[in-house]
């Protein structure tokens, strides 16, 4: 594989191993799972699956054969995953194509895997957005899993992905399958949290690259003081990356979902802030929109959209920004001022990871081997404590019925994982919401600069400001 000097350097980067993730490990029980009542007809055989910790002790003494997949969109991270599960000792069979490749068993023996250590991407495997959810496409994954003699397969995704892990272990376990199956939390958007999984991967090194992005145009506007940037980021339904991005680069003004404001009083703003800024001799700006802003906009909610696979609104091809730069010309009349657009989606998903989720990812991976080697099923990766050093994480195994709910999808009710929304009691929330109105007229924009991978650990080894 070619590469840049930097991608080579970077391949020869040592993730931080915590010490707990040693070979004398095992699990034990501490708690059984609180998943609602109503999703026990439909998970009978994984719905009592209790929570599990890691410690010290001695562990299956068995190798195993491991089946990896990366599910959705790309999050920079991912092939640390399988560095991990690699390092660990497990005889690795690939899934190309994402879930569908497990469908039609199209798999890839991955015998060597160091030109893609700490490199961003899914290219190693590719990935997809096929929703396994019939018995067709169930029976199928089985007989895959069945043919290879799969100990476990481990599904790298976000909440649909990990969905699609809760129906494969039930659906396995049904059918008297010893293929276990893990789920390792895996979206740019942060919206599979819980009080058990803090963020998942990716989120950090998307928002980075996002704030350079932002910070630079932030520096141009102050530069050339003619232009307001509205500028769109990626975040399907929840604002955890604006928000992010927002007490990374204080921008003039940064629209939250989840604060759910009606249309008209979402253009009066920003027409307001347009017109108090020229009023000081400031005809320029940065405006940041979630994506995801227009699942919680009633006036946009009820437009007919595009759906994917999974019954979710493909946000990404509505041009929210556009419409919004329009409404608040009508709103400003005859008023003179100049907007540009932009959206800043795929720039984020595939770059280098920062050392936080090359970190993570790594020890993801080792987690997700002794969860298959202690033969746990339907159970999602967990890592808490992740604002200190990686010696201070902590592990645990979640059952990922917990994390799930009945939802409408497509004109039927669905079990799927509950997507974590911005909590507007939470310290992230409440940070950026107690210096939101000073940003407003003062140009207190920040340059976060490009990731940093050598030098001072302050910048290299930098945490979510969501996290702190």
């Amino acid at each position: 594989m070619a590469g840049s000097l930097l991608q080579k350097q970077r391949m020869q980067y040592k993730p931080q191993v915590p010490v707990w993730l040693s070979e004398d490990v095992c699990f034990e029980t501490v708690g059984g799972s609180q998943a609602p009542e109503n999703l026990r007809p439909l998970f009978p055989h994984t719905f009592e699956t209790p929570v599990y910790r890691l410690r010290k002790g001695r562990g299956a003494a068995r190798k195993v054969t491991i089946g990896v997949v990366f599910s959705g969109g790309q999050a920079a991270g991912g092939h640390n995953v399988i560095a991990g599960l690699f390092d660990s000792g497990a005889q690795l069979i690939g899934f190309l194509g994402g879930p569908q490749g497990i469908i039609d068993n199209q798999t890839k023996a991955l015998l060597q895997i160091d030109a893609y250590r700490n490199q961003g991407g899914f290219d190693l495997l590719g990935s997809g957005r096929t929703k396994i959810e019939t018995q067709e496409q169930l029976a199928a994954s089985l007989k895959a899993c069945t043919a290879h003699r799969l100990d476990g397969l481990v599904i790298i995704g976000g909440d649909d992905s990990n969905t699609n892990a809760a129906l494969l272990a039930e659906y396995f376990l049904q059918h008297g399958c010893k293929t276990v199956v893990v789920g390792v939390p895996k979206t740019i958007d942060g919206d599979l949290r819980s009080s058990d999984i803090e963020i998942s991967f990716g989120f950090d090194s998307a928002c980075k690259t996002y704030s350079e992005i932002i910070g630079n145009i932030a520096r141009d506007a102050l530069s050339a003081k003619k232009y307001y940037h509205f500028i769109k980021l990626m975040g399907r339904s929840a604002s955890h990356i604006a928000l992010e991005c927002a007490l990374q680069t204080q921008p003039n003004l940064t629209l939250i979902g989840e604060e759910r404001r009606p249309l008209k009083e979402i253009v009066r703003q920003i027409a307001e802030l347009i017109t108090r800024r020229a009023e000081l001799g400031k005809n320029y700006g940065v405006v940041l929109i979630p994506e995801g802003l227009i699942e919680f906009v009633p006036e946009l909610t009820d437009l007919p959209h595009e759906k994917d696979p999974h019954g979710n609104i493909e946000v990404s091809k509505i041009q929210t920004e556009k419409l919004i730069i329009d409404l608040v010309k009508k709103e400003l009349g005859g008023r003179k001022w100049n907007a540009l657009d932009h959206f800043l989606g795929y720039e984020g998903r595939s770059c280098l990871p920062t050392n936080f989720d090359a970190n993570y990812c790594y020890a993801l991976g080792k987690l997700a081997f002794f969860a298959v080697r202690e033969s746990l099923t339907g159970v999602i990766c967990s890592i808490q404590h992740l604002k200190e050093s990686p010696q201070k994480w902590q592990f645990k195994m979640i059952p990922i019925v917990q994390l799930m709910h009945l939802e409408w999808r497509l004109g039927k009710e669905k079990p799927v994982i509950r997507k974590t929304l911005v909590d507007l009691k939470g310290s992230a929330y409440l940070k950026f919401s107690s210096q939101r109105k000073s940003w407003e007229l003062e140009d207190l924009y920040q340059m976060p600069g490009p990731i940093q991978f050598f030098g001072d650990p302050a910048l290299t080894d930098s945490v979510p400001i969501s996290l702190m």
